[in-house]
């Protein structure tokens, strides 16, 4: 039996590779292998949201606090609340984040394949993002200007 203690893992910025606006994400769980299972809260300030991404196993997001919004490729955007169970099936293009007024927080249950849990614009570069971060300057770069793009999208909530 293992038990992690609340603050006993240091919270972390969203990277802006991710993410528009301010978002903390606080791990909560990464099961050891031969599990494939990992789980964060994530706190998303007003405005703030992720980019386009799928995951390749799917996602399941339960919403704790405020209100917010998800969506999926091609669907309306839906507002999601506390006690809100959300569930993207793998390879499923989405974004969630808050509203552009209320933050919001979830908590995200993933697993990774191949050592992955997510994919961002749903694999539109072919490049996944490791689980522990990125890995590369060109990495880096490329999304950068993909996510100045997806900004650029009228639905996106702005910073």
């Amino acid at each position: 039996m293992e038990i992690k203690r609340i603050g006993s893992q240091p919270s972390s910025k969203g990277p802006s590779e991710w993410f528009t606006g301010t978002v903390r994400i606080d791990p909560l769980f990464q099961a050891p292998d031969p599990a494939l299972v990992s789980g964060g809260r994530v706190t998303f300030e007003p405005g703030a949201r992720t980019a386009w991404h799928t995951h390749p196993l799917g996602q399941t997001l339960i919403v704790t606090a405020g209100c917010g919004r998800a969506q999926h490729w091609g669907g309306p955007i839906e507002e999601i609340r506390p006690g809100d169970v959300v569930w993207f099936s793998p390879g499923e293009k989405h974004w969630h984040g808050a509203t552009p007024t209320t933050a919001m927080t979830h908590i995200a249950i993933q697993e990774k394949k191949d050592g992955k849990v997510v994919d961002l614009d749903g694999g539109r570069h072919r490049r996944a993002i490791p689980q522990l971060g990125l890995s590369t300057q060109t990495l880096a770069s490329s999304l950068r200007k993909r996510q100045r793009e997806w900004r650029t999208e009228p639905w996106i909530p702005s910073r």
